[in-house]
């Protein structure tokens, strides 16, 4: 049975955006908003990833593991590609996403563009850094500042910072005052 391009491109849509993150293995790929873009040139299938960071150690696994699941999903041929610009943002993970990041226990980032969570547009500012307008020119650019993360748990607002580095890069590690439970927090970039 031969597919029109309208079901192949939906079908390979459907398996890429199923593709489990590795390092969070309860979220997809298009939870996280690293599945950009799936399209179709010249006959081939193309999926565009972005890394959550340039030297995400996930990235090849992530690739491999779209690629299979298109095998699968019997939409060959297709090429898997990754894209740097623009810089993934932690503004792209999806609502379901941030539901998804509590209910494991980690604490989701803020979000830049909705309260509501939903995705930011790619156009949508990097947030490494703010400017201190009352400071000289050599030390304006200071790391950016955020509240504190929630508890995933117990939702207190009391919680302390235990290391900038939690079990993966990309995640800080942080404790409950409260309930002293330590959790992850997914870094805002």
């Amino acid at each position: 049975m031969s597919l029109t391009a309208t079901e192949r491109l939906a079908r390979a849509r459907d398996a890429a955006a199923q593709v489990c993150d590795p390092e969070i293995p309860s979220l997809s790929i298009e939870d996280l908003g690293i599945l950009r873009d799936v399209r179709i040139e010249a006959e081939r299938i193309v999926v565009t990833l972005a890394p959550t960071y340039t030297a995400c150690p996930a990235t090849e696994a992530i690739c491999d593991d779209v690629g299979a699941a298109l095998e699968t999903a019997g939409v060959a041929p297709f090429t898997v590609q990754v894209s740097l610009a623009p810089a993934w943002s932690s503004d792209w993970i999806t609502a379901a996403g941030r539901r998804k990041l509590l209910e494991a226990g980690i604490a989701p980032p803020p979000c830049l563009t909705s309260a509501a969570g939903e995705r930011a547009p790619v156009t949508a500012p990097l947030r490494f850094m703010r400017r201190e307008p009352d400071r000289a020119p050599a030390a304006a650019w200071l790391p950016r500042t955020e509240p504190p993360p929630k508890c995933p748990r117990c939702q207190s607002p009391q919680t302390e910072l235990l290391s900038e580095y939690g079990s993966t890069a990309c995640k800080s590690l942080y404790r409950c005052r409260v309930c002293a439970e330590p959790f992850d927090y997914f870094k805002p970039y």
